[in-house]
């Protein structure tokens, strides 16, 4: 998931984080200086639901806004097979190692 709380809030006119946390305190959602820092400025750890139901009904918008689904991102059984040699940009191949620099065993 990519979280879209910044442009969201611009598409409504909101252009600050404060002016945010303002409206947010007056539905009854008191954030911190910092907390609001971290949803403002990137991908929050975590979030109450109930928060999200508060940021929704301030900025009059839907969830799917907020939260832009990524399923690119999601792992497939079908890649759980690692493979043993990739071909670098040269051409040649290039061979996993371990971090002290030994070759890995063959599989």
């Amino acid at each position: 998931m990519r979280w879209n709380l910044r442009l969201t809030a611009a598409s409504k006119g909101i252009w600050k984080a404060s002016d945010l946390q303002r409206s947010l305190a007056e539905h009854g959602l008191v954030i911190s200086a910092g907390k609001m820092s971290g949803l403002w400025s990137g991908q929050p750890v975590s979030l109450k639901l109930d928060d999200l139901d508060v940021i929704c009904v301030v900025l009059g918008c839907e969830i799917g806004d907020l939260l832009i689904p990524q399923p690119e991102t999601v792992r497939r059984p079908d890649q759980d097979t690692v493979q043993q040699t990739a071909v670098g940009a040269t051409g040649t191949a290039i061979v996993p190692k371990r971090r002290d620099g030994r070759s890995l065993p063959p599989a």
